[in-house]
């Protein structure tokens, strides 16, 4: 018998609305499966299935709002029958559901900003995802209610989230900040080589070889990798890097390129691809803003020579990387020109010291400045 809930996607989300099921009583799902849609601050997010099974009984209905953690549907094991298994969950649900229910939502890819301000401007939903199609945005509601429309004051929903998860961790984890620079004209060039007639989706970027980096170098600093749950250090034996990423709607979310250490560059930087790809079209997954061990943020491309980020909890670091130029450097005694980027790391002293990151930061600048490509 296999309880299916609510996962968390981040230190920003408390509950969700529950939108709609892709499954039904009876039917046999594997690992990976989309069993239903939920709404948070991020937007719509497909929940997966974390194990085979049939399943036996949906538990949570469209509209309803779901805290964290509640139990979604019940799931036959193997060998189980399901009929039996929803028999049982039936018999042992409390006589009133914890949820709330709420009023029931579009089966739509929209974000909670947009559909606020659909309403305000009477725009039909349904309509225009049927010309425009899915995920609607901000933007896709201003066009459509066209003159009828004033700017969008005041905070959104996920920005309010994001707002306070950052001051949660900012008030409760005593952060401490390294920063170095690092050399990386050798591995550039190495890389310029390496991209030197292949197409240009099979290109590897400077972001996916400073990923393999940072998470290569994370094996050697296992205090930085890991969760902080219940006030006791938990160590991850992977590495899987949450990316903060900028939504085109605003706001933020952190998609995760699982094993970064253990990927090949080529596949490392396709993994980066998908995980950006479906952030950015609002088709994001449950194991997509699951089980990341460390943070990293990348505003470099945006002309940001260092960034000072907030830990996201229950994380125990976050990495910044700023912009890759070309900058006085001393080589044999002369100084010569040559291209580097500034790191940053911040750091949680429950977990870690400066000596611990320091060695860390070294670890991340030896691996940039090797023109072997790993």
């Amino acid at each position: 018998m296999i309880e299916l809930r609510l996962p968390s996607f981040g230190a920003d989300m408390d509950d969700a609305e529950f939108v709609r099921w892709n499954v039904e009583p009876g039917q046999a799902v594997k690992r990976g499966d989309i069993a239903c849609v939920v709404e948070t601050q991020k937007g719509a997010i497909d929940v997966e299935v974390w194990q085979d099974g049939t399943v036996a009984k949906l538990v949570a209905e469209p509209g309803q709002r779901l805290p964290v953690g509640h139990t979604l549907a019940w799931l036959a094991d193997a060998g189980e029958d399901w009929q039996a298994v929803a028999r049982q969950a039936a018999a042992s649900a409390p006589a009133a559901a914890p949820a709330t229910p709420a009023p029931a939502a579009p089966a739509l890819r929209i974000s909670p900003a947009a559909r606020r301000r659909a309403a305000e401007l009477g725009v039909d939903l349904d309509t225009l995802a049927a010309n425009a199609g899915a995920p609607l945005t901000l933007a896709d509601i201003e066009q459509a209610a066209g003159p009828r429309a004033a700017p969008v004051s005041g905070e959104s929903g996920m920005r309010a989230a994001i707002a306070a998860a950052m001051a949660r961790s900012k008030r409760e984890i005593p952060h401490y900040y390294l920063g170095c620079e690092a050399l990386v004209e050798p591995a550039l060039r190495a890389l310029e080589g390496f991209n030197t007639g292949r197409a240009l989706a099979d290109r590897v970027l400077f972001a996916a070889l400073a990923l393999r980096a940072i998470a290569l170098s994370l094996r050697e600093a296992p205090e930085l990798n890991g969760r902080l749950v219940g006030g006791r250090f938990e160590p991850s034996t992977a590495v899987h890097l949450g990316v903060v990423t900028a939504l085109r709607s605003g706001g933020l979310v952190v998609p995760t390129v699982y094993d970064a250490d253990r990927l090949p560059l080529p596949e490392l930087m396709q993994a980066l691809r998908d995980a950006l790809t479906r952030a950015r079209t609002g088709q994001l997954r449950s194991s997509d803003l699951a089980d990341s061990t460390a943070t990293v943020t990348n505003l470099g491309e945006l002309g940001t020579d260092m960034v000072y980020g907030v830990i996201y909890p229950p994380q125990v670091a976050l990495i910044g990387l700023g912009r890759v130029a070309s900058r006085p450097v001393v080589q044999d005694g002369a100084v010569i020109a040559a291209r580097t980027v500034h790191l940053s790391l911040a750091a949680d002293h429950r977990a870690s010291d400066g000596l611990i990151g320091a060695r860390f930061l070294a670890a991340v600048q030896r691996r940039l400045a090797q023109a072997d490509l790993p």
